[in-house]
């Protein structure tokens, strides 16, 4: 009867140990996760002003993620990217982020642009999902701290703080802003401001655009009004593009000074010729020839891509698969969204082949890396 007795606990706990290691397995495939792959969710503008930046983005993610996953995943996984369409306007973004939560995603990756993730992020945060390289650099994102917010890029007052310095260098004092009338908008006019008032400036005049248009007349008619030196651009390429071009026909002869989201491609493709004379600040490596290893590799991947040319949007998407896959490696095989996030703090002072990234417990901006490149009127851009 004792035997008997011994047996029957014996087997009661190992059935307990049993369901409890079948329960942890389940979890963690119910969140994105089988023994075979990881899913992430993207949602980004495939359609609509904003489409180049998410398209090249996404196409720049994949290109790491196909080759990682020729030579057998991470651990084992293949990751792959789910992807919808938000046309760059932040509710859809938001029903995009709820269907891709319930969808059991592992993380949140890629989503481009700031009014669009300040809608996504609240979900990710309330949900407990990793929100992993939103292609901004709003400061509402970092601050304050989430622990759910992890971002390769520097900031936009990183930005703006290397364009007024670039600026006021030679000597240029009259600098207007031309801004998107949204939290990406304001936060980038912002940035300008603090930087100016460091030297002790202010912007000589402010010019809105509205969110996915090209409406700019009544911006150029109150910049133009004061004779600006210099002109920082805080919008999208597409309204961008069209107040550089009616500027420079009412005689505007100063540079004109775009952050990054800009999209440095898009906006050299939709200028042409009329490209000379404009700057953008980069807060990736140089995407156009192989002067770090890590553009050296971006471009070898790129190489029998028919159609698909190099572009730092695409080199972004890059640079963010190869750093998400690097903190899976680092979390082990018993992956979970907190083991991820754990391993991502632990990446400190670390060179991604030419681009380092210096994480931590309470750092979650991995790069404050920029420089300032020039577009000319034959298509190139020189650093």
């Amino acid at each position: 009867m004792r035997r008997r007795e011994v047996i029957s606990n014996a087997s009661t706990l190992l059935g307990a140990a049993a369901i409890g290691a079948w329960s942890s397995t389940a979890q963690a495939q119910g969140a994105g996760v089988s023994d075979t792959r990881i899913v992430l969710g993207q949602s980004a503008p495939f359609s609509g002003s904003a489409t180049q930046l998410g398209l090249q983005f996404h196409l720049g993610a994949q290109l790491y993620f196909e080759d990682l996953n020729a030579k057998g995943g991470v651990n084992g996984r293949r990751i792959e990217i789910r992807r919808l369409d938000d046309g760059y306007e932040p509710e859809r973004c938001a029903a995009n982020t709820r269907q891709l939560i319930s969808g059991d995603v592992f993380a949140l990756f890629g989503y481009i642009g700031t009014p669009t993730s300040l809608a996504a992020l609240p979900l990710a945060t309330a949900a407990k999902v990793p929100f992993f390289a939103p292609f901004t650099g709003a400061e509402a994102l970092r601050e304050p701290f989430n622990r759910y917010a992890i971002h390769v890029r520097a900031s936009y007052f990183d930005e703006t703080a290397a364009i007024v310095r670039q600026v006021t260098a030679v000597g240029i004092k009259k600098m207007a802003v031309f801004y998107q009338n949204d939290a990406y908008g304001k936060t980038g006019l912002e940035g300008v401001a603090r930087a100016l008032k460091g030297v002790g400036l202010e912007p000589a005049a402010l010019g809105t655009v509205e969110r996915n248009t090209s409406d700019v007349e009544q911006a150029l008619k109150t910049i133009m009004a004061v004779k600006p030196e210099a002109i920082v651009q805080i919008g999208a390429y597409k309204a961008c593009a069209t107040f550089i071009r009616l500027a420079r026909r009412q005689g505007f002869i100063g540079n004109f000074y775009n952050v990054s989201f800009v999209g440095t491609q898009a906006l050299m493709d939709e200028l042409g010729a009329e490209a000379r004379g404009v700057v953008v600040s980069q807060v990736m490596p140089f995407p156009y020839a192989p002067v770090t290893r890590l553009s050296g590799d971006y471009l070898a991947a790129l190489k029998d891509k028919r159609g698909v040319v190099p572009n730092y949007s695409g080199m972004e998407g890059f640079v963010a698969a190869k750093v998400f896959a690097e903190a899976v490696k680092r979390a082990g095989r018993a992956l979970t969204r907190e083991a991820f996030i754990a391993a991502i703090q632990g990446m400190q002072n670390v060179n991604l082949g030419g681009f380092p990234v210096d994480f931590g417990p309470n750092k979650h901006t991995g790069s404050k890396f920029v420089e300032l490149t020039l577009l000319t009127e034959d298509g190139r851009i020189r650093r």
